[in-house]
């Protein structure tokens, strides 16, 4: 069995530049009130992209910065192509909410020093490494040999009568919600949308253990609720600041990581498709896009 995560930045995560776009303007005749409707029409959208492994998209193609593992085909990226935006693309495989205001590691800049008073909208992905999920990810493998059939790690994260995964969770709530405040306080006039995470394993419970996916078979649900749970706080914290939420998950369902090549949207434990492992590969950051498009798209329309 391939070993579960490389030590490089891409494995360390659970882990959002790339092209930037214009839209040209059609020539206006002359006149004040023409120029001024030909000067909106070549206003762009300054985009910035925040987040961490599963925003930056980790190892598929084409890697535009090898230290953060960032793609110009992440969802950042198609999301600026699609609204012809101008993009800035800090994301980076690693990142935890601390990184939105302090340098990262390796010398990554804060992600929230991206923004400013003219940024116009703003896409976050983030909460997965605070409750070291990763490393939950890790213990689930280790564990799997002992009790192949059983939960074992369900067990041992929530044998004593309280789940450590869900105590985490709840303990970055807050966590998220001062990323989202600092949002708002650094670009006032933006747009700002709480991507959540993909479907990752199987939303009917239906396991699929294997050397790829060495997970015993009574952990997939509790995986699945851990995800879940997980969603649902940042959809409450996205609520509460006054952002907007975009479920990828249900987006997403049906692609999980027990799904067959060409249908498989998250890649394996041993990916066979260009991307970190329990990742999206580009199949997957398309989709997640399509939802942000789409939350972009009802948002206008409403506003």
């Amino acid at each position: 069995m391939r070993r579960f995560l490389p030590t490089s930045r891409a494995g360390r995560a659970l882990t959002v530049g790339a092209a930037l776009l214009s839209a040209g303007a059609a020539l206006a005749p002359a006149g004040t009130a023409a120029a001024s409707t030909a000067t909106e029409s070549r206003h762009t959208v300054d985009y910035v992209a925040l987040g961490d492994s599963y925003a930056s998209a980790p190892l598929v193609p084409t890697q535009v910065d090898t230290t953060c593992q960032r793609s110009d085909q992440n969802y950042a990226s198609l999301v600026a192509r699609s609204k012809a935006a101008t993009l800035t693309d800090v994301t980076c495989s690693g990142a935890t909410t601390a990184d939105m205001t302090v340098p990262q590691t390796d010398g990554v800049p804060a992600q929230l020093d991206a923004l400013g008073r003219g940024t116009d909208l703003v896409t976050v992905t983030i909460g997965g490494n605070d409750i070291g999920f990763s490393t939950v990810l890790g213990t689930c493998v280790q564990l799997m040999s002992g009790n192949p059939g059983g939960t074992p790690c369900r067990t041992h994260y929530s044998g004593t009568g309280t789940d450590r995964i869900t105590d985490a969770i709840t303990e970055t709530g807050p966590k998220v919600a001062q990323v989202l405040r600092g949002i708002h306080r650094r670009a006032p006039h933006a747009r700002v949308v709480v991507v959540g995470y993909p479907d990752l394993f199987p939303d009917d419970g239906v396991g699929c253990t294997s050397r790829s996916v060495p997970l015993a078979a009574g952990d997939f649900t509790w995986l699945r609720d851990k995800e879940k749970e997980l969603n649902a706080m940042l959809a409450r914290q996205a609520r509460h600041s006054g952002a907007r939420y975009v479920n990828t998950y249900t987006a997403t369902v049906g692609h999980d990581l027990c799904k067959p090549t060409g249908e498989r949207w998250i890649e394996t434990f041993a990916p066979e498709t260009p991307a970190a492992p329990v990742h999206p590969n580009a199949a997957g950051e398309s989709a997640m896009a399509t939802a942000v498009e789409g939350a972009l798209a009802h948002h206008g329309r409403h506003h």
